[in-house]
Protein backbone atom coordinates (compact mmCIF):
# COMPACT_ATOMS: atom_id res chain seq x y z
CA UNK A 1 0.00 0.00 0.00
CA UNK A 2 2.91 2.46 1.02
CA UNK A 3 4.35 1.46 -2.16
CA UNK A 4 1.15 2.57 -4.70
CA UNK A 5 0.99 5.32 -2.33
CA UNK A 6 4.22 6.99 -3.04
CA UNK A 7 4.01 5.83 -6.94
CA UNK A 8 0.49 7.47 -7.16
CA UNK A 9 1.84 11.29 -5.14
CA UNK A 10 1.04 14.17 -7.00
CA UNK A 11 -1.76 13.00 -9.35
CA UNK A 12 -3.49 15.35 -10.92
CA UNK A 13 -4.78 13.93 -14.45
CA UNK A 14 -4.86 10.62 -16.22
CA UNK A 15 -4.71 9.96 -20.05
CA UNK A 16 -6.04 7.22 -21.28
CA UNK A 17 -5.76 4.66 -24.55
CA UNK A 18 -8.61 3.90 -26.02
CA UNK A 19 -8.34 1.00 -28.13
CA UNK A 20 -7.86 -2.33 -25.95
CA UNK A 21 -8.57 0.06 -22.80
CA UNK A 22 -11.91 1.10 -23.24
CA UNK A 23 -12.93 -1.40 -25.79
CA UNK A 24 -12.20 -4.11 -28.28
CA UNK A 25 -12.83 -2.86 -32.08
CA UNK A 26 -14.32 -5.04 -33.97
CA UNK A 27 -17.93 -6.12 -36.19
CA UNK A 28 -20.92 -3.92 -35.57
CA UNK A 29 -18.17 -1.37 -33.99
CA UNK A 30 -16.44 -2.83 -30.99
CA UNK A 31 -17.50 -4.21 -27.56
CA UNK A 32 -16.76 -2.50 -23.95
CA UNK A 33 -13.92 -4.09 -21.74
CA UNK A 34 -16.20 -4.97 -18.65
CA UNK A 35 -15.95 -2.44 -16.48
CA UNK A 36 -14.35 0.21 -18.10
CA UNK A 37 -17.61 2.21 -18.55
CA UNK A 38 -18.01 2.57 -14.83
CA UNK A 39 -13.97 2.95 -14.40
CA UNK A 40 -14.60 5.73 -17.02
CA UNK A 41 -17.99 7.50 -15.03
CA UNK A 42 -15.83 7.05 -11.61
CA UNK A 43 -12.37 8.44 -12.49
CA UNK A 44 -14.66 11.30 -13.99
CA UNK A 45 -16.32 12.23 -10.32
CA UNK A 46 -13.11 11.41 -8.43
CA UNK A 47 -11.78 15.23 -9.69
CA UNK A 48 -8.96 13.97 -11.44
CA UNK A 49 -8.76 15.69 -15.00
CA UNK A 50 -9.04 12.90 -17.70
CA UNK A 51 -7.92 13.02 -21.31
CA UNK A 52 -8.40 10.43 -23.67
CA UNK A 53 -5.16 9.94 -25.92
CA UNK A 54 -5.55 7.60 -29.21
CA UNK A 55 -3.78 6.83 -31.99
CA UNK A 56 -6.86 5.47 -33.52
CA UNK A 57 -6.24 6.49 -37.50
CA UNK A 58 -9.53 4.79 -39.21
CA UNK A 59 -11.67 7.11 -37.38
CA UNK A 60 -12.45 10.66 -37.67
CA UNK A 61 -12.59 11.73 -34.02
CA UNK A 62 -16.17 12.62 -34.03
CA UNK A 63 -16.68 8.79 -35.52
CA UNK A 64 -14.93 7.81 -32.47
CA UNK A 65 -16.88 9.79 -29.73
CA UNK A 66 -19.77 8.58 -31.32
CA UNK A 67 -18.97 5.22 -31.40
CA UNK A 68 -17.70 5.46 -27.49
CA UNK A 69 -21.27 6.81 -26.74
CA UNK A 70 -22.99 3.84 -28.23
CA UNK A 71 -20.84 1.43 -25.86
CA UNK A 72 -21.64 4.03 -23.27
CA UNK A 73 -18.86 5.72 -22.09
CA UNK A 74 -19.21 9.51 -21.51
CA UNK A 75 -16.99 11.34 -23.90
CA UNK A 76 -16.71 14.41 -25.97
CA UNK A 77 -14.81 15.34 -29.20
CA UNK A 78 -13.01 17.74 -26.93
CA UNK A 79 -11.89 15.28 -24.56
CA UNK A 80 -9.71 13.64 -27.61
CA UNK A 81 -6.09 13.58 -27.98
CA UNK A 82 -5.56 11.97 -32.08
CA UNK A 83 -3.13 11.89 -34.07
CA UNK A 84 -4.24 12.86 -37.80
CA UNK A 85 -5.23 16.79 -36.06
CA UNK A 86 -1.89 17.03 -35.08
CA UNK A 87 -0.47 15.72 -38.32
CA UNK A 88 -2.83 18.94 -40.09
CA UNK A 89 -1.31 21.18 -37.51
CA UNK A 90 2.24 20.17 -38.71
CA UNK A 91 1.52 20.65 -42.15
CA UNK A 92 -0.25 23.43 -42.08
CA UNK A 93 3.05 25.19 -39.64
CA UNK A 94 5.59 23.56 -42.22
CA UNK A 95 3.96 24.48 -45.52
CA UNK A 96 3.56 20.94 -46.83
CA UNK A 97 1.55 19.27 -48.85
CA UNK A 98 0.97 15.58 -48.54
CA UNK A 99 0.54 12.48 -50.07
CA UNK A 100 -2.00 10.88 -48.45
CA UNK A 101 -2.01 6.69 -47.40
CA UNK A 102 -4.69 6.72 -45.00
CA UNK A 103 -7.96 4.87 -44.20
CA UNK A 104 -10.71 6.94 -45.90
CA UNK A 105 -12.40 7.37 -42.42
CA UNK A 106 -10.15 9.70 -41.64
CA UNK A 107 -9.61 11.63 -45.05
CA UNK A 108 -12.26 13.92 -44.31
CA UNK A 109 -9.79 15.43 -41.05
CA UNK A 110 -7.35 16.25 -44.44
CA UNK A 111 -10.24 18.98 -45.97
CA UNK A 112 -8.52 22.16 -46.41
CA UNK A 113 -5.04 20.73 -46.70
CA UNK A 114 -3.38 21.33 -50.18
CA UNK A 115 -2.45 17.93 -51.28
CA UNK A 116 -0.78 19.38 -55.08
CA UNK A 117 2.90 18.66 -56.11
CA UNK A 118 3.03 16.50 -52.65
CA UNK A 119 6.60 17.24 -50.68
CA UNK A 120 5.59 14.87 -47.94
CA UNK A 121 3.67 11.55 -47.53
CA UNK A 122 1.32 10.86 -44.54
CA UNK A 123 1.07 7.64 -43.34
CA UNK A 124 -1.92 6.32 -41.23
CA UNK A 125 -3.72 2.79 -40.75
CA UNK A 126 -5.07 2.58 -43.69
CA UNK A 127 -6.05 -1.03 -43.60
CA UNK A 128 -7.28 -2.60 -46.63
CA UNK A 129 -5.72 0.30 -48.97
CA UNK A 130 -1.89 -1.29 -47.72
CA UNK A 131 -1.52 -2.51 -51.34
CA UNK A 132 1.46 -2.98 -53.16
CA UNK A 133 0.17 -0.38 -55.72
CA UNK A 134 -0.23 2.22 -52.73
CA UNK A 135 3.18 1.76 -50.84
CA UNK A 136 4.72 1.76 -54.25
CA UNK A 137 3.37 5.65 -55.24
CA UNK A 138 4.06 6.82 -51.53
CA UNK A 139 7.58 5.39 -51.90
CA UNK A 140 7.95 6.85 -55.29
CA UNK A 141 6.92 10.61 -54.17
CA UNK A 142 9.62 10.04 -51.47
CA UNK A 143 12.43 9.20 -53.36
CA UNK A 144 11.40 11.85 -56.16
CA UNK A 145 12.21 14.47 -53.06
CA UNK A 146 15.19 15.97 -52.49
CA UNK A 147 14.75 15.87 -48.83
CA UNK A 148 11.90 12.93 -48.36
CA UNK A 149 9.61 13.69 -45.57
CA UNK A 150 7.62 10.65 -44.18
CA UNK A 151 4.86 11.75 -41.41
CA UNK A 152 3.43 8.76 -39.44
CA UNK A 153 0.28 8.50 -37.43
CA UNK A 154 1.85 6.15 -35.40
CA UNK A 155 4.63 3.35 -35.13
CA UNK A 156 1.95 0.45 -33.31
CA UNK A 157 3.50 -2.59 -34.08
CA UNK A 158 -0.58 -4.01 -34.14
CA UNK A 159 -3.91 -3.63 -32.08
CA UNK A 160 -6.73 -6.18 -31.07
CA UNK A 161 -9.92 -6.52 -32.19
CA UNK A 162 -12.72 -8.93 -31.34
CA UNK A 163 -11.95 -11.25 -34.09
CA UNK A 164 -8.05 -11.31 -32.72
CA UNK A 165 -4.32 -9.43 -33.46
CA UNK A 166 -4.92 -7.06 -36.37
CA UNK A 167 -1.45 -5.49 -38.14
CA UNK A 168 -1.03 -1.87 -37.03
CA UNK A 169 0.91 1.08 -39.53
CA UNK A 170 3.84 0.25 -37.73
CA UNK A 171 4.74 -2.43 -39.97
CA UNK A 172 4.20 0.14 -42.93
CA UNK A 173 6.56 2.68 -41.65
CA UNK A 174 9.07 1.09 -40.98
CA UNK A 175 9.00 -0.86 -44.75
CA UNK A 176 9.07 3.06 -46.08
CA UNK A 177 11.72 3.88 -44.04
CA UNK A 178 13.63 1.50 -44.53
CA UNK A 179 13.69 1.49 -48.64
CA UNK A 180 13.99 5.58 -48.78
CA UNK A 181 16.80 5.00 -46.17
CA UNK A 182 14.84 7.87 -43.83
CA UNK A 183 13.20 8.04 -40.80
CA UNK A 184 9.53 9.18 -40.10
CA UNK A 185 8.65 11.76 -38.24
CA UNK A 186 5.62 10.62 -35.83
CA UNK A 187 3.11 12.54 -34.91
CA UNK A 188 1.57 10.24 -32.76
CA UNK A 189 2.34 8.17 -29.65
CA UNK A 190 5.14 7.30 -28.86
CA UNK A 191 5.85 10.70 -30.03
CA UNK A 192 7.20 13.16 -27.18
CA UNK A 193 5.40 15.75 -29.06
CA UNK A 194 2.34 13.80 -28.82
CA UNK A 195 2.31 13.09 -25.37
CA UNK A 196 3.13 16.98 -24.59
CA UNK A 197 0.17 18.22 -26.97
CA UNK A 198 -2.05 15.97 -24.96
CA UNK A 199 -0.86 17.24 -21.50
CA UNK A 200 -0.84 20.68 -21.75
CA UNK A 201 -4.76 20.00 -23.53
CA UNK A 202 -5.05 18.35 -19.83
CA UNK A 203 -3.63 20.85 -18.13
CA UNK A 204 -0.99 19.18 -15.98
CA UNK A 205 2.46 18.58 -16.01
CA UNK A 206 4.35 15.67 -17.08
CA UNK A 207 4.69 14.61 -13.45
CA UNK A 208 1.22 14.91 -11.92
CA UNK A 209 0.15 12.71 -15.36
CA UNK A 210 -0.26 9.17 -15.56
CA UNK A 211 -1.07 6.87 -18.75
CA UNK A 212 -2.93 3.75 -18.88
CA UNK A 213 -2.15 2.06 -21.96
CA UNK A 214 -2.57 -1.88 -23.33
CA UNK A 215 0.70 -1.27 -25.60
CA UNK A 216 3.82 -1.84 -23.42
CA UNK A 217 6.50 0.54 -25.88
CA UNK A 218 3.71 3.11 -27.02
CA UNK A 219 1.96 4.07 -24.11
CA UNK A 220 3.92 3.02 -21.45
CA UNK A 221 7.58 3.36 -23.09
CA UNK A 222 6.67 6.72 -24.67
CA UNK A 223 4.84 8.34 -21.47
CA UNK A 224 7.86 7.99 -19.27
CA UNK A 225 9.92 9.39 -21.41
CA UNK A 226 8.05 12.37 -21.17
CA UNK A 227 8.37 12.17 -17.11
CA UNK A 228 4.78 10.44 -16.93
CA UNK A 229 4.03 7.39 -14.69
CA UNK A 230 2.44 4.63 -16.55
CA UNK A 231 0.10 1.59 -16.09
CA UNK A 232 -0.12 -1.37 -18.43
CA UNK A 233 -3.81 -3.19 -18.37
CA UNK A 234 -3.52 -6.90 -19.39
CA UNK A 235 -6.25 -6.29 -22.07
CA UNK A 236 -5.80 -5.46 -25.91
CA UNK A 237 -2.87 -5.88 -27.05
CA UNK A 238 -1.03 -6.76 -24.22
CA UNK A 239 1.35 -10.33 -23.89
CA UNK A 240 2.27 -11.68 -20.84
CA UNK A 241 6.22 -11.30 -22.19
CA UNK A 242 5.19 -7.50 -21.86
CA UNK A 243 6.34 -7.93 -18.11
CA UNK A 244 9.51 -8.79 -18.96
CA UNK A 245 10.03 -6.36 -21.46
CA UNK A 246 13.97 -5.34 -22.18
CA UNK A 247 13.45 -1.85 -22.49
CA UNK A 248 10.46 -1.02 -20.63
CA UNK A 249 9.12 -1.11 -17.39
CA UNK A 250 5.91 -0.02 -16.72
CA UNK A 251 5.36 1.22 -12.92
CA UNK A 252 2.71 -1.22 -12.35
CA UNK A 253 0.45 -3.82 -14.25
CA UNK A 254 -3.56 -4.02 -13.88
CA UNK A 255 -5.67 -6.50 -14.94
CA UNK A 256 -8.08 -3.95 -16.36
CA UNK A 257 -8.96 -0.37 -16.33
CA UNK A 258 -11.28 -0.99 -13.46
CA UNK A 259 -8.35 -2.16 -11.14
CA UNK A 260 -6.61 0.47 -12.27
CA UNK A 261 -8.94 3.30 -11.12
CA UNK A 262 -9.05 1.00 -7.78
CA UNK A 263 -5.69 1.86 -7.42
CA UNK A 264 -5.64 5.59 -8.56
CA UNK A 265 -9.30 6.17 -6.11
CA UNK A 266 -7.48 4.16 -3.33
CA UNK A 267 -3.63 5.71 -3.36
CA UNK A 268 -3.43 9.04 -4.91
CA UNK A 269 -4.07 12.25 -2.69
CA UNK A 270 -6.97 14.13 -4.37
Amino acid sequence: MAAWAEKLAGLRGVLLDISGVLYDGGEGGGTAIPGSVDAVARLKRSGLRVRFCTNESQKTRGAQVQLMRQLGFDVSEEEVTAPAPAACQLLREQGLRPHLLVHEGIRSEFDGIDTSSPNCVVLGDAAEAFSFHNMNMAFRVLMELPKPKLIALGTGRYYKETSGLMLDVGAYVKALEYACGIQAHVVGKPSPEFFKLALRELGVEAHQAIMIGDDIVGDVGGAQRCGMRALQVRTGKFRPSDEQHPEVTADGHVDNLAEAVDLLLKHATL
